[in-house]
């Protein structure tokens, strides 16, 4: 399978970012396509795109869109405005798309919100922003400024009476606001955490108002299919999982980066573009989708990085955050580091995730300090199952997900830090084999 450089195409110029050579590479041709013709007909071409949200749920974009209600006056039931919004909090461990996206062609998100509020008729969106990333936010907010005097955003666009103004909103760095409720709340100026659904954001979202909620990559595709159509966006990927998208490379493995292919590329053919994994080293395990999403191993190479087929074999495509471990990793102490992440970044909202993974952290400190039991291994297990599908939003499963996956394929190792009285990979301790037997 080939790359198919869509989105990435001219990451590489000088000053790509700019809306100059934004215009070199259609910049704003789909616009005038979109704004020449009735938004329930650009609704329709990304349904039959198949486009599904990049955000890692993988939902279907057009029919998101379409669950907004709708009437020729662009409001909802009591007169309510419509309003899209895009979630650039990025912070799911390994994942490394959005940013780079934005960092290099703004213009490329900017041209999709406006296509995409002209289709749900809103009149306003706001992008969510993760705040650490500075060099991000003025880079948008520059774009933003450059769309406004071209005549992009505000008043009657392009002549076509259409209005929509844009806001880049600065997030505060909670992973919690990269659920979709939880960014809402955060957005509205209060403490980011998950709502209680029904209603859902199409119904009563920002402001309690019809919303809808995308990743970054999802709005910066509709662009390109609005202007090659549906077919050639189908022409790629599978029957139930088309298109292009961005898969993120990193950790053990020699060229690092952002690799676009179609979905149901494999490890095994982003590797071979990549260099394959360090030199003298193998690999041991890997993440199809970030932390949050159940490990595969070396017997994993050969599936198919789409919705279905990494679901069929056991875990999610989440949003395609290839994590990389060779056989230097000690399982224990990667899976013991995610889980503190997730301890630190539960909102405390429910008591299942809130109690869950603090205990998770206490039982895989003491594994990975060599001062477990076998017993241990099993109260691991017990606690990620009074988390997962238990609490309010998906964080808990995140949480127990690398503690279930990983004693699925490596409970060697975790028996061996009990049984060596700490981590094998200490240079000083016996060490293991790459498929996590005791030498």
């Amino acid at each position: 399978m080939t790359l198919t450089p869509v989105l990435t195409r001219y990451w590489d110029e000088p000053r790509s970012w700019t809306l100059e050579t934004y215009h070199r590479h259609d910049g704003y041709r789909a616009l005038r396509v979109a704004l020449a013709t009735d938004p329930d007909t650009v609704i329709d071409t990304v349904k039959l795109s198949g486009l599904r949200g990049r955000g890692g749920a993988g939902f279907p974009t057009g029919t998101k869109w379409s669950f907004i209600p709708q009437d020729s006056s662009g409001t909802g039931a009591g007169g309510k405005p419509h309003y899209l919004v895009v979630n650039a909090d990025e912070s799911e461990p390994g994942t490394c798309k959005d940013m780079p996206l934005m960092l290099a062609t703004p213009h490329a998100l900017v041209e999709g919100v406006v296509i995409a509020a002209y289709a749900i008729r809103a009149r306003h969106a706001f992008v969510y922003v993760r705040g650490e990333v500075v060099p991000v936010l003025r880079r948008l907010q520059a774009a933003v400024a450059e769309a406004y005097d071209a005549g992009y955003l505000g008043r009657d666009i392009l002549g076509s009476g259409f209005d929509l103004d844009v806001v880049v909103h600065a997030g505060a760095g909670a992973y919690i606001c990269g659920e979709e409720t939880a960014l809402l709340d955060s957005l509205e100026g209060r403490r980011g955490q998950p709502r209680l659904r029904p209603p859902f954001p199409a119904v009563a979202g920002l402001y309690a108002s019809p919303t809808v909620v995308n990743n970054v990559e999802s709005i910066a595709s509709v662009p390109p299919i609005v202007l090659h159509g549906p077919d050639w966006f189908r022409s790629m990927g599978g029957e139930r999982s088309p298109g292009f998208t961005l898969y993120s490379l990193s950790g053990h493995v020699t060229r690092p980066g952002q690799y676009e292919a179609p979905l149901g590329v494999t490890l095994r053919e982003l590797l071979g573009y990549a260099g394959g994994v360090r030199a003298g080293h193998r690999l041991k395990f890997w993440t199809p989708g970030g932390s949050s999403t159940p490990i595969f191993t070396e017997q994993h190479l050969d599936v198919p990085l789409d919705y279905e087929g990494v679901a069929g074999a056991g875990s999610m495509l989440g949003t395609k955050a290839l994590q990389i471990f060779d056989d230097t990793t000690c399982v224990v102490r990667a899976v013991l580091r995610w889980t503190q992440f997730y301890a630190h970044e539960s909102c405390g909202k429910c008591t299942p995730c809130r109690e869950g993974t603090y205990w998770l952290v206490q039982v895989m400190e003491r594994m990975e300090a060599g001062q477990g039991t076998a017993a241990d291994l099993e109260t691991l297990l017990d606690i990620a199952d009074g988390i997962a599908g238990k609490s309010f939003c998906a964080l808990g499963d995140a949480a127990a997900s690398p503690i279930n996956s990983s004693l699925k394929y490596f409970r060697d190792e975790y028996l061996a830090h009990f049984l060596h009285g700490g981590c094998p990979f200490d240079p000083a301790r016996s060490a293991l084999t790459a498929e996590g037997g005791v030498r």
